[in-house]
């Protein structure tokens, strides 16, 4: 009896200790759903780089910078030495140092300054200039069957019928490679996303561009001639065309600031209307074009610059920017 009775006691307690874990992990989703707690990387490696112990507010941004730490550490300790240890030494100081070891390998970038005195040079002796910019909507152009398959480029980027390209487009992406050689500045990306640097490496590569062959700037300098004060200087006492589907708001604004605009050409309907976008421009009498028009604002600058002998250039959302619209590819890349 006496032993029966304990065989049941620890049938009863076992049984008990399940429905106790049960529920209490029913209570542990129920609070997480409720609640959600924010988690530090305070336990987190700090000889990794500065500031890995700061909060996160998303589990994104916390599984992003373990990450992030994770994959700096591995490939440092992938190429330490084996017979000897580095006191000291983070993931952040061993790039720096193999950077700077590379910087034989490196090309330079115009900066403002030198843009600003190469557009202003080019107005001032009415000499053709093209100043194109690539982006991820470009470099994905680019990239469609030669880095990768169509079915990637249009599942990656759902943006690109917005910036005016729908997938496949293999003439547009033949034309942009060819643009690219000839234009007098292309705006190539800084950031290492893997959608910008790395891509634009690979196009190159893929359509045999070679990167010393061109004049480089980064492809945000629209933006610092904008915020440093060289485009109004740039564009004081000009005649302007714009050119693109802000072009009328845009041009209210910079008539507000005293601006010269001598003509707009609007819409841009995609890629497949650059042909008459182009045949418009060219008719009016101006001294710089300024053009926003998503990706085929590449062929239409190059097109307006050989035709006129005139200066274009590709402004990009700096137009929504200054004419104080919304820019709606944030709210297509976010869906």
């Amino acid at each position: 009896m006496a032993i029966r009775s304990s065989r049941q006691s620890k049938r009863f307690r076992s049984k008990i200790r399940v429905r106790r874990t049960g529920k209490h992990r029913r209570s542990i989703r129920r609070t997480s759903l409720r609640s959600p707690k924010r988690k530090t990387v305070s336990q987190l490696p700090t000889n990794a780089g500065s500031g890995y112990g700061a909060s996160f507010s998303s589990e994104y941004e916390l599984g992003y910078k373990r990450g992030m730490i994770d994959g700096a550490e591995r490939l440092l300790e992938k190429h330490l030495p084996t017979d000897a240890i580095i006191p000291g030494i983070t993931a952040t100081e061993a790039m720096a140092a193999g950077v700077q070891a590379l910087k034989a390998r490196a090309l330079p970038l115009l900066g403002m300054e030198s843009v600003f005195e190469e557009l202003e040079d080019a107005i001032r002796n009415r000499r053709p200039y093209a100043f194109v910019r690539l982006g991820d909507g470009e470099l994905m152009t680019l990239a469609q069957n030669v880095v990768l398959p169509v079915s990637e480029v249009r599942a990656s980027s759902p943006y690109l019928p917005y910036a005016g390209i729908v997938v496949p487009d293999l003439e547009a992406r033949d034309e942009l490679a060819r643009i690219i050689r000839s234009v007098n500045l292309v705006g190539v990306p800084i950031s290492r996303q893997p959608h910008f640097q790395p891509l634009l490496f690979r196009v190159f590569q893929a359509h045999g561009i070679a990167c010393s062959s061109l004049k480089l700037t980064t492809s945000t300098m629209n933006y610092a001639l904008h915020e440093h004060g060289y485009l109004q200087r740039l564009i004081a006492g000009r005649r302007l065309l714009l050119v693109g589907n802000v072009a009328a708001e845009l041009a209210q604004a910079l008539k507000a600031q005293g601006h010269n605009v001598a003509g707009i050409v609007c819409p841009v309907k995609g890629y497949p209307d650059v042909g008459r976008v182009v045949a418009e421009a060219v008719t009016h009498d101006f001294d710089l074009a300024i053009v926003s028009a998503g990706i085929p604002a590449v062929p239409i600058v190059a097109r307006i610059a050989e035709l006129t002998g005139k200066v274009a250039i590709d402004f990009g959302h700096l137009a929504d920017q200054i004419a104080g619209i919304k820019t709606r590819i944030a709210a297509i890349q976010s869906e």
